[in-house]
């Protein structure tokens, strides 16, 4: 075996330049592709963190059902055994309720979407307390304070400090409707959510529906997405009731989801086109090397050599070109991917607006996850050893005497 790996290693660096050159492709490659998958998993990291932690939050409880028809019959009741759970664990979790009402401010009136929080603990979960753009955030869920999206204040052509008049219908059916003065407003950075989100304090939302103690939904913080899915079992081995269902991100997110599937899917395309294009330009190189040195075989296998031993040093010689460009590939595909890690790329003019339009970030980051390079390497070595099938099937059925006689 020692004797076939110094063979391989000098027959490599017999033709320096074109060994060089598939090196520089191999690396290439491996670089191209490690930079490609960092920047998109990275990105698409930030995108899921950014759009869970915004307000919809890594694991919510609701009852069951809710999800399919929104009502606020669909409710339940918060008490104090639920309450006294999930704060013996010591889960960071806030109440919320979601509602449709009517905000009106002098002969403005729109369609709102009506969220009541509790500030204290929605901060714990979510960062929604953070993109206020102007004013202050109520400090009590009874407050009689709102704060409401950037864009509803100016399509209301009011004002912060201007009391406005909330109508919507209870939990009863019956319509309910209360004062409220505009605190502040808030940039989610989502043109539509923007323009119709009202939040209100939990205590105050729930007078005007009428719903005394009963909400929508408990949202749940975490340290991450597979966090949320240990989150997700622990909460149901905890809270065993039938009417609650334990919702994870991705339930409550299924289009974010379904949209970076999507153009994941068609980056691992691209790749494989790559890591193909690759495949000949190796396969060119091998059988090229494997062409010229059929004399040279017939006389090793004329004196004895046996015929795998010969297949054997062919893939050696692959494996080891393959190894050495790849190993550059990744050096640099580390560089690349930590500077964009500690200089993400900001997006500007209108990619900033066309990125902002589907919800997400406008910013490019990167990602040194190992299993990156792992998946990046195993696919070329893969593609690799592939691509040496045919030239090894040539060595294998070569035959002494007319590879002494190949000119």
């Amino acid at each position: 075996m020692n004797l076939l790996l110094k063979l391989a290693w000098r027959n490599i660096w017999r033709n320096k330049r074109r060994s060089i050159i598939t090196l520089a492709a191999v690396s290439f490659a491996a670089l191209l592709a490690i930079g490609m998958r960092g920047i998109q998993i990275g990105t698409y990291s930030l995108n899921y963190k950014t759009a869970i932690e915004l307000f919809t939050s890594y694991v919510q409880i609701q009852k069951t059902g809710y999800r399919d028809n929104p009502s606020l019959n669909n409710s339940f009741v918060f008490d104090n055994d639920i309450k006294n759970i999930l704060e013996e664990e010591s889960y960071k979790f806030t109440p919320r309720i979601y509602a449709d009402g009517l905000i009106s401010y002098k002969d403005a009136s729109l369609g709102a979407a009506l969220f009541g929080i509790v500030p204290s603990t929605e901060k714990n979960v979510t960062t929604v307390t953070n993109k206020l753009s102007a004013g202050t955030f109520f400090d009590s869920d009874n407050s009689n304070q709102i704060v409401v999206g950037a864009k509803l204040l100016e399509n209301l052509n009011a004002k912060i400090g201007d009391e406005v008049v909330i109508l919507s219908q209870g939990f009863d059916g019956s319509l309910g409707n209360q004062k409220f003065t505009i605190s502040g407003t808030v940039k989610m950075g989502m043109s539509e959510f923007d323009g119709m989100a009202v939040f209100i304090g939990l205590s105050s939302l729930q007078h005007l529906l009428g719903m005394d103690d009963r909400i929508n939904a408990i949202a749940f913080d975490a340290d991450g997405l597979e966090s949320a899915e240990i989150l997700k079992r622990d909460l149901m081995q905890k809270i065993s009731d039938p009417e609650l269902s334990m919702l994870l991100w991705e339930e409550l997110l299924p289009e974010l989801k379904q949209l970076i599937e999507f153009d994941n899917v068609s980056g691992i395309f691209f790749l494989g086109i790559l890591i193909v294009i690759v495949a000949f330009g190796i396969l060119n190189t091998v059988l090229m090397s494997v062409t010229e040195r059929f004399k040279e075989f017939g006389v090793v296998l004329s004196i004895g050599m046996p015929q795998h031993n010969l297949v054997k040093l062919v893939y050696i010689e692959t494996i080891m070109i393959t190894i050495i460009g790849l190993i550059l590939g990744n050096i640099l595909g580390y560089a690349v991917n930590y500077y964009i890690v500690q200089n993400p790329i900001i997006l500007g003019g209108d990619l900033s607006r066309i990125y902002e339009e589907y919800n997400f970030v406008p910013r490019l980051e990167s990602s040194l996850n190992a299993h990156i390079f792992f998946n990046v390497s195993l696919s070329i070595v893969i593609i690799s050893i592939i691509a040496c099938f045919y030239p090894a099937y040539k060595v294998y059925k070569l035959e002494p005497l007319k590879g002494i006689r190949h000119t």
